[in-house]
């Protein structure tokens, strides 16, 4: 029997490796462990981990999590990863980082990555910045074009849009529209989002989702914040995956974060909020930033409220004005679109030898 374990910090990791646990978890010659925890830091300066509140919303059968503290005893054939640096049990014979998504920012593509023994690479514009940044090289073998698991479920009609909009307590009869900001400092939803999010609350227009980012820089509790703003057609999403409401929504509006890139995916019309100072402060970090390639041309930047909700009128009244540019982009961030699930089962069956 094989022993795949995956560790993680933040609930954002395991619903990327989620569809990968509930297929080997059938599979009966692979046990599926998890560990880690979610990661807070103490005034001393030290981490810890919170293993029981990481897994505790996924309902996971509580053999196959295995707290954060014991991991010094345990042995595992393959460990997987969606974090830049791995919480490790006491030994593994291989490695594997499958990301946790991929935004302009590039925050994943660096040399610290240099950790794992196989890559999950995402897309053809991922595998490029991995080669330029010396993580892989031509014709490396540790690159494995599997693209984004988290991401079929919007494209393999799993999910019903009507159930998850009835989850939320929406009809769906007004345009949805759903806000997903990055957790980076300086971040839309620390400058002018939490306005525009008033703005949208009383509009009468639409029904608007929030979905703060789980594991923010900055020590805000977003949900409590936002939750006394919930009303008839205005909810907090306290879910860990927002691909159902991704899947769901008519229009998303981001800044920085991975989810504007997997929205493209579904086509559908993206707004981007400025945001000047994380921009300028992620390019004087390094030159991981890239505005050139993709950036932000799959939707229309809005700078303040006003123009915000401008945006958002005109990109659900011409929903297809950007479509051939979306496209493009999705294309170029992921490979296997729908279907990166059986692409990864099929390579361990073949490589690793699973049976799933």
């Amino acid at each position: 029997m094989k022993r795949v374990m995956f560790t993680g910090y933040a609930p954002v990791h395991f619903v990327c490796f989620k569809p990968l646990f509930d297929a080997l978890t059938q599979d009966p010659d692979v046990e599926m462990v998890v560990s880690g925890g979610l990661r807070s830091t103490g005034a001393d300066g030290v981490r810890s981990h919170d293993t029981a509140a990481l897994y505790s919303p996924f309902n996971l059968p509580p053999r196959a999590v295995i707290d954060v503290a014991d991991l010094g005893d345990v042995d595992v054939d393959i460990l997987f990863c969606a974090n830049t640096k791995p919480i490790k049990p006491r030994s593994y014979s291989m490695s594997v980082e499958m990301f946790h998504g991929l935004s302009f920012r590039n925050r994943a593509v660096r040399t610290e990555q240099d950790l794992y023994d196989r890559y999950f690479v995402l897309g053809p514009y991922q595998e490029r910045r991995l080669l330029q940044r010396d993580v892989l090289h031509l014709g490396d073998t540790r690159g494995v074009r599997v693209g984004f698991p988290k991401t079929d479920q919007l494209l393999d009609g799993t999910l019903d849009r009507q159930a998850t909009l009835a989850e939320l307590g929406l009809t769906g009869e007004r345009p949805i529209v759903l806000y997903a900001p990055t957790g980076a400092r300086q971040n839309s939803l620390e400058t002018f989002g939490e306005e525009l999010i008033k703005s949208m609350a009383g509009s009468g227009e639409y029904d608007f989702i929030v979905k703060p980012h789980d594991h923010p820089k900055a020590s805000i509790n977003w949900v409590e914040r936002l939750a006394p703003l919930e009303n008839e057609h205005l909810r907090v999403l306290r879910a860990a995956d927002a691909m159902p409401a991704l899947h769901a929504c008519d229009l998303l509006i981001s800044d920085a974060s991975s989810i504007a890139n997997e929205y493209l995916l579904l086509d559908r019309p993206l707004v981007y909020l400025d945001v000047p100072e994380l921009l300028a402060a992620a390019a004087n970090e390094d030159d991981r930033l890239d505005l050139d390639t993709w950036g932000r041309k799959g939707g229309v930047v809005a700078g303040d409220v006003h123009s915000a909700q401008q945006a958002i009128a005109a990109g659900l009244s011409d929903p297809q004005a950007q479509s051939d540019i979306r496209r493009a982009i999705a294309a170029d961030l992921f490979y296997n679109p729908g279907r990166a699930t059986g692409v990864a089962l099929q390579w361990l069956r073949d490589e690793v030898r699973l049976t799933a």
